[in-house]
């Protein structure tokens, strides 16, 4: 079976005397490695305001918190997405009010979130689904009309691009997870890129119980609570072999999904999704829409292909009744779309297979 997913681990050759040295340094919290895994991560997405984090969703929360969310605001979301993205906004205390999407891409719509803003809106959370990314421009200049911050969930984008940049330093604040099955791993792990420097040392105090670990324990004054949400330098010692590779696995993806774009166009009851301008994906997943999903993916299990929509409308939980609405977009958007492997383990001989399944029908 050719998987949807699949995690990347280094050699053991590569890996484990990395691992070693850190383990048996007599130092694993967060020190000197975590400090050069952010400058090296930074160096990456091409913003040096990096701070490597426990999770994913630790960098949401912070994002949230330096972007002053309190109980009975409004952060614009969107529901095509993991859960995390959401909870976190819950965890706030703050209200979300769900955008549409776009029904030709799933993503957040501009046109949505403009008429969802209010007095109260606070934030407007962004996230680019599969690797595809949002229409930034338009999203952009609604966060300047407004003056209302965005936060870019990039879990599943990792070096995806706007404006010819890797996505990081557009807006406010960016968020990134290494969890088990993202194109770079750390086992669990995360962080955030804020556009603003001066922002830096609150998200560090933030990461540590609001203590400043430039300043002695004894000699420290939290002036506001904070989290435990650092990085330590184990799982840092983990990133920095996997930026060695990273943008290699990430570039397969990329030559994957370029391929899926010009092979599966003309199929029946194929419709392959537009990407937005000035943007390039990063294909985390190949998304696409199809008719007769279910059959669609029976026929492919069949024939040795892992294919599914892998996340469930955020909307629909029962914890977030009070934000219910209409959303005709996702509605149409989430009744036909799937994903089909596209990852670094996905070679010349399975991209060929797997379009040809395409091909055969269901």
């Amino acid at each position: 079976m050719i998987p949807l997913v699949k995690t990347f681990i280094p050699e053991r050759k590569e890996l484990m005397p990395a691992l070693e040295r850190e383990l048996y340094s007599g130092y694993i919290a967060t020190g000197d490695t975590v400090s050069l895994f952010e400058q090296n991560f930074g160096t990456l997405i091409e913003n040096e305001n990096f701070i490597a984090l426990n999770s994913g969703s630790a960098a949401l929360h912070i994002a949230l918190c330096l972007a002053g969310i309190e109980p009975g605001d409004e952060v614009i979301s969107t529901p095509m997405t993991a859960e995390p993205t959401n909870t976190v906004i819950a965890q706030t205390g703050a209200k979300i009010v769900w955008a549409d999407v776009d029904p030709k891409t799933g993503l957040i719509s501009p046109n949505s979130i403009r008429s969802k803003i209010t007095e109260r809106t606070k934030a407007i959370v962004v996230v680019h689904y599969a690797g595809m990314v949002c229409d930034m421009r338009a999203i952009n200049a609604i966060s300047q009309a407004s003056n209302i911050p965005v936060i870019e969930d990039d879990a599943h984008a990792l070096l995806a691009q706007f404006e010819g940049k890797p996505i990081g330093s557009n807006s406010a604040f960016t968020c990134f997870s290494f969890q088990a099955i993202k194109q770079m791993t750390t086992v669990d792990g995360g962080g955030i890129a804020v556009k603003d420097p001066s922002l830096v040392s609150e998200a560090k105090r933030l990461r540590w119980f609001g203590l400043d670990k430039g300043v002695s324990r004894l000699g420290n004054d939290i002036k506001r609570i904070g989290y435990k949400y650092a990085m330590n330098n184990v799982t840092a010692a983990m990133g920095l072999v996997q930026i060695d590779h990273v943008e290699g696995n990430v570039g397969s993806c990329i030559l994957n999904g370029r391929y899926y774009d010009e092979r599966l166009l003309g199929i029946s009851g194929v419709t392959t999704v537009p990407y937005y301008a000035d943007t390039k994906p990063s294909y985390w997943l190949y998304t696409m829409k199809v008719d007769r999903r279910d059959d669609f993916i029976r026929a492919m299990r069949a024939r040795g292909i892992e294919s599914s929509p892998l996340h469930h409308r955020s909307d629909t939980h029962s914890v977030f009744s009070n934000s219910r609405c209409d959303l005709p977009g996702l509605d149409e958007w989430y009744s036909n779309y799937v994903h089909i492997p596209c990852g670094w383990w996905v070679g010349d001989e399975e991209r060929e297979k797997i379009v040809e399944a395409v091909r055969a029908g269901w």
